[in-house]
Parts: C-alpha cells; structure tokens; sequence
C-alpha cells in the first residue's frame, strides 16, 4: 500500500494492465453501469414506431403524350411546336413549388394526423412534414428523371402519397400549358382576323378608286359620244383591247361604263375578289375554335409501379442494437476504470 501511495505521489503512469486489472475486479460495477444503457437501447427499439419508405420515379412525357398540342402549329404558321422539354419544365415547376407542397400539408398530410396533434405548433408540424416528404433529382447523370420520397408510418400511406404528390402536381402544371396553347392560339386568330380585316378594307379602297377611275373615263366617253367600242379587226384589235385601262377607259364606251360603274356600287361584298381569302377564313375558324382536352396530353410519365413498402427503413433494429451494445461496454468499462482509480485514492 506504501509502494502505491509513494508511486501515486511520485506521478509514474500506471500501467494498462493494472487499469484493466483493477477494472475486471468492479465487473460487477461494470455490469451494473451497462445493463440500463443496453435496456435502453432494446427498449427504443421496441417502442419506437416504424417509418416506411415509397419512392416513385418520374421522367420527361413521350412525344406521343403531347402531340395534341402542336396541332396547328409549325414554323410556316409561325407558331413554335411543343417539345417535350417545354411541356416537362411546367412540371417540374409545379412538382418543386412551395405552393404545392403547402397545399399537400394542408390538404393531405394534417388531415392525417390525429385530432390531438393537429392542434400543435404549425412550425413544428411543418417540419416534420418535411421530413416524411422530399423531391429531387433521381441521379446526378439523368437530370430530367426525379424522385418523390416519402416516409411515414404506414407502408400503404406512403405509397399512396408519392402517387397523389406527382398527380397533384400533374393537375397544376397541365392547365397552365393548356391555357398557354390556348392563349397563343387566340393571339394567332386575332392576328388572321386583322388581316381579314385589313384585306377587306383594302379590297373596299380599291373598288371606290376603280369606280372614280371608271366615272372619269364615263365623262370622256360621253364627251366624245362613244357608247360602243370601236371595231377594230385583227391583230390590232386584241392589241387595243389590252390598253383599254387607265387613260383609255373610255374607249369601253359609255353603256359599259356605266354598266359597270353600276355593278362596282351595288356589289355587295369583296370576299370573292379578295386573294387567300377562304383559306385565311378557314384558318381563322381552326385557331378560333381550337380546343385540346386535358385528357389527350400528359406532362410527366411514372417510371416504374410504387410498391408498398414491407420493410421500414427507420429504426434500424439491429444497427441500434449493436451501436447500444458497443456504447453499454464502453460506458461500463469506464465505470469499471473510474471505480477502481478511486478506490485505490482511497486506499491511498
């Protein structure tokens, strides 16, 4: 006892042996201290809930899914065809906003829970909120397919979840591109319907300049007493009737002059004189009343079935275990040493 307390005082280590040696005769302090730490472990593990993970997978529409919208639509009508990555971008606008994810906490996730925990904190609901659900891009080398993930307690909520999260994310994005195609579509009709319209008030300008034109030479012809057109045989004759226009009108005569002069004032329309007319009608009928259903057009396809998850991904039972069991030795073990250096102080 004297050669320990005059080696205790004189600060020479003490060896590794002796710690263990001293630990191994408080074993039973040792296994006192890890017994309640291991029980806590089984204990967690016991009680504490599972938590199940669904994941669904989504990915670009096919060309088939949108080929509705680029009806009518081309370069050559000037209006830019719809790709897939247009349509794509809409969604996953809709899929990552915070407006749908609050309107899923909202709609699905708090009527979920039950009557005594709604009445919580909505920062601390929110937050665990966001834990059980989470997008994101599926793999860094395929940036267009995404991953919805949820985890929650119920292998059979969790699949339904991510379903309902990509739909709910489908009904958001697909009216705004349908009110786009819609949108772009009737800026098209407008613009056919002023051109009718300018093609029209321009037939009407030149009708009214065709009939001054024809009331001069009317005056001329009259001035001169020339009702009928000169005879003229052979070449000559198809030669004169060609210049019979402008300057020359009223070598018509003055009874076809004023036959058509009449005609002229009572025509009542200029469509069927007006160039392209009924194929620029025709188009304005197709663009006015085009319509696509949201049931032909699809924004995002599903890679793959989601299947109800069997085995919960948290608590990982026998990680735990044997993360307690490590933790129980150690902690025990160190009681063990602590106990011993104090006893030999004591002694000491």
């Amino acid at each position: 006892m004297r050669d320990n307390r005059e080696r205790l005082r004189s600060g020479d280590e003490i060896s590794l042996f002796e710690l263990i040696q001293g630990a191994w005769r408080q074993k039973v302090w040792m296994i006192a201290a890890a017994v309640p730490v291991f029980l806590v472990g089984v204990v967690y593990v016991m009680v504490a809930k599972p938590v199940y993970e669904a994941k669904l997978y989504v990915q670009p529409p096919s060309q088939t899914d949108i080929a509705q919208l680029n009806y009518g639509r081309g370069s050559e009508v000037g209006l830019g065809v719809w790709t897939v990555k247009d349509v794509y971008e809409v969604y996953l606008r809709a899929l990552q906003s915070e407006a749908l994810r609050n309107k899923f906490f909202r709609t699905v996730y708090l009527p979920s829970l039950p009557e005594n925990e709604r009445g919580g904190s909505w920062d601390l609901l929110y937050r665990e909120y966001a834990k059980a659900l989470n997008v994101a891009v599926a793999a860094k080398d395929s940036p267009s397919r995404y991953v919805i993930t949820v985890n929650v307690e119920d292998p059979q909520r969790a699949a339904s979840w991510a379903v309902r999260y990509a739909e709910m994310a489908a009904d958001v994005a697909k009216p705004e591109v349908l009110k786009i195609n819609q949108s772009e579509m009737q800026v098209k009709a407008d613009n056919i319907e002023q051109q009718i319209a300018g093609d029209r008030a321009s037939a009407r300008k030149e009708r009214e300049d065709q009939i001054a034109r024809l009331k001069e030479a009317l005056v001329v012809a009259k001035a001169i007493g020339l009702k009928k057109p000169p005879l003229i045989s052979g070449a000559l004759s198809t030669e004169v009737s060609a210049v019979m226009e402008g300057s020359l009108s009223y070598m018509r005569g003055s009874d076809a002059l004023e036959k058509e002069i009449a005609n002229l004032e009572s025509r009542a329309s200029d469509d069927p004189f007006i160039e392209n007319l009924r194929r620029k009608q025709q188009a304005l009928e197709l663009y006015r009343n085009l319509k696509v259903g949201a049931e032909v057009v699809s924004v995002y396809r599903q890679d793959g079935a989601v299947e109800q998850p069997v085995t919960p991904v948290k608590p990982k039972k026998m990680l735990v275990l044997i993360l307690t069991a490590l933790f129980a030795t150690v902690f025990g073990v160190f009681a063990g040493v602590a106990r011993s250096q104090w006893l030999r102080m004591r002694e000491g």
